[in-house]
């Protein structure tokens, strides 16, 4: 029962609301609201957090998590077959070829090299979903949210979690494929609590607050490598939905011009323009199905 209600995402070291992600987030943003009083009245208010749009965030993600258990997971590629494709595809096409290195320096390549590419292959991914019409469809139901909570991560209609799926099997499957191939099975990564160290340290250090009403901002150097809480949130205005479309790394942003800091932007309206579509968790489901609409508007 708990698996179908979610609350395995609480204790899992893999999920966004892991319990140790959310209390460094909330001392991250008490600290930033101990220095931003202002910001205080909306961020602890019950308009925020019971708002009508966080209500439909809660219940969908309970319903999500139903379908993603009973119909998208029996779905979905693991990366150990694609894994083991490439490693078999590889051999036929070059034969077998070993390089011997130390295990800490394959450690350290393989750890990089799977954050690095999958995090560049959810830029391609997302920056999609923007950009084809068919797909925007689907992805509107994640920026129909009119405020931001750290739930609204899994405002994600199904569909779009079943390309994330096949995006992270083919990702993660293609990198180990190769450095199985070229230096054997024995491969890891550095890792805390069984996470990837590098997803590990985004998450600890506040990858809750992208979705969220606290405007934490980097300095204008540091935004232009790692997305900012506050970068994230431009993503979901009206204005700047078509910038920052990186997960963890902005270098993405910066390389296909996409990229947009948050310096001197002090305030932005979340949503869309078309609300009446997405104000229930039934029609979160179905407008995609029934919305045509267009690229790239709200």
């Amino acid at each position: 029962m708990d698996l179908f209600l979610g609350f395995e995402y609480i204790i899992d070291a893999h999920k966004r609301i892991f319990y140790v992600y959310l209390l460094s987030s909330l001392l991250i943003a008490l600290l930033y609201l101990y220095f931003h009083p202002k910001e205080k009245k909306i961020n602890l208010s019950s308009k925020l957090w019971l708002h009508p749009s966080a209500k439909i965030d809660y219940v969908y993600f309970f319903i999500s998590n139903i379908i993603k258990i009973l119909l998208i997971y029996p779905l979905v590629l693991s990366a150990k077959t694609v894994a083991l494709f490439i490693v078999l595809f590889l051999i036929d096409t070059f034969g077998y070829i070993r390089l011997r290195t130390s295990y800490e320096l394959i450690l350290f390549l393989y750890t990089i090299s799977i954050f690095i590419f999958s995090d560049f292959t959810r830029y391609l991914l997302h920056l999609s979903l923007h950009k084809i019409p068919f797909l925007w469809r689907f992805h509107k139901v994640h920026h129909s949210a009119k405020v931001l909570t750290p739930i609204t991560f899994y405002r994600v209609h199904p569909l779009e979690n079943i390309l994330f799926g096949f995006r992270y099997a083919l990702s993660i499957g293609l990198v180990t494929g190769v450095f199985i191939y070229f230096f054997g099975a024995k491969i890891d990564i550095y890792t805390v609590l069984g996470v990837n160290i590098f997803v590990f340290l985004f998450s600890i250090f506040g990858s809750n607050l992208r979705h969220s009403h606290i405007k934490l901002s980097y300095y204008k150097r540091l935004e232009n490598v790692f997305v900012s809480p506050f970068m994230h949130q431009l993503h979901h205005s009206t204005k700047y939905h078509n910038k920052n479309f990186g997960g963890y790394l902005a270098i993405w942003d910066k390389i296909f011009d996409t990229h947009q800091g948050s310096e001197n932007i002090k305030s932005v309206k979340f949503g869309l323009n078309d609300t009446k579509n997405y104000n229930s968790v039934l029609k979160l489901f179905l407008t995609p199905f029934k919305n045509k609409g267009k690229k790239n508007v709200t």
